[in-house]
C-alpha cells in the first residue's frame, strides 16, 4: 500500500500502516488517518459528525488558550487540505499531548481492530456530575480530552453499530476506572471528560450484527480501547502528573 502525503512540516512523522485499508500519521500536532477508500463513519467529530462517508480522520492538537475565534469546523478543515485531504473529513480537536497516543489491535476469524486514544484529563467528570453550564443549549469551551478512532474491516449494520458507541463508552468508562481517574466535582470514579469524542470507522468485511458482551467481537472491541485509553492516560499521567 502506498499512501500520498502533499503537506510539508517541520515536526517529525511516523506512518503507521492499519490492517490493509487506512494508514495513520503520527506528529506532535495531530493523528491523520488516511482511508484508502470511503468508509461509513459513525462519530460525534465536531467537523462532519454523525453519520458520513469519509476519506480520512484527524485528530488535531490545538492550544489551551488561544485569542483566535475561528469556528472549529473551519479550523479542521483548512488543516485537512494542508494533509492533502482533498474528500470529506472527520475531525476532531484536543488540547492533549499528540504523545499520548496509543495503539490497540485486536484480530480474530480474519476481523480486524484498531483502537486509536489520545487523552487529557484536567475536566474529568462522572456520568451525571453537575454540569458548569446551566442552559440545555450551553457549548463547553474544556478541552481535557479522550478521543477515540475505532477502525475494523468488518461491516456492522446501523443498529451494531449504535450497540458498539455503547461498548466503546463502556470500555472507556472501564479504563478510566482501572486508572482511579477521579472527578473533581464529585470526588467519585470518572467516566471520561467533558468533551470526549468517538469515532467509529466501518469496514467492507464480515458483517457484524452484535457487538455486545456476550459476543467476541464485542469483547476484543472493549479490551482494545481499555487498553488504549489506559496506555493513553498512564502515559499523560506520568509525563504532566494528575490524580492518584
Amino acid at each position: 500500500m502506498t499512501f500520498q502525503f502533499s503537506h510539508k512540516s517541520n515536526c517529525q512523522r511516523s506512518l503507521q500502516s492499519l490492517g490493509e485499508f487506512a494508514a495513520v500519521e503520527h506528529t506532535s500536532d495531530h493523528l491523520m488517518v488516511y482511508l484508502q477508500k470511503p468508509h461509513q463513519v459513525l462519530s460525534s467529530g465536531v467537523l462532519n459528525g454523525g453519520l458520513q462517508w469519509v476519506d480520512g480522520v484527524l485528530n488535531l492538537r490545538v492550544p489551551k488558550h488561544t485569542e483566535q475565534h475561528e469556528p472549529a469546523e473551519t479550523t479542521l478543515a483548512h488543516y485537512g487540505e494542508i494533509l492533502g485531504v482533498t474528500g470529506n473529513l472527520v475531525g476532531m480537536m484536543t488540547a492533549a499531548s499528540m504523545g499520548s497516543y496509543h495503539l490497540a489491535k485486536r484480530v480474530a476469524d480474519g476481523v480486524e481492530i484498531f483502537v486509536l486514544a489520545t487523552a487529557g484529563f484536567s475536566n474529568a467528570r462522572r456520568a451525571g456530575d453537575k454540569a458548569e453550564y446551566r442552559r440545555m443549549v450551553s457549548e463547553p469551551e474544556e478541552i481535557g480530552t479522550i478521543n477515540i478512532i475505532l477502525l475494523t474491516n468488518a461491516c456492522l449494520t446501523q443498529a451494531a453499530l449504535v450497540e458498539a458507541v455503547m461498548m466503546v463508552t463502556e470500555a472507556k468508562a472501564a479504563a478510566l476506572q482501572n486508572a482511579k481517574v477521579l472527578s473533581p466535582v464529585s470526588g467519585l470514579i470518572a467516566t471520561g471528560t467533558g468533551t470526549d469524542s468517538v469515532v467509529f470507522v466501518n469496514g467492507f468485511g464480515p458483517e457484524v450484527k452484535f457487538c455486545g458482551k456476550h459476543v467476541l467481537f464485542g469483547e476484543l472491541m472493549a479490551q482494545a480501547v481499555i487498553e488504549a485509553v489506559f496506555g493513553a492516560i498512564s502515559w499523560e499521567r506520568a509525563t504532566y502528573g494528575g490524580q492518584l
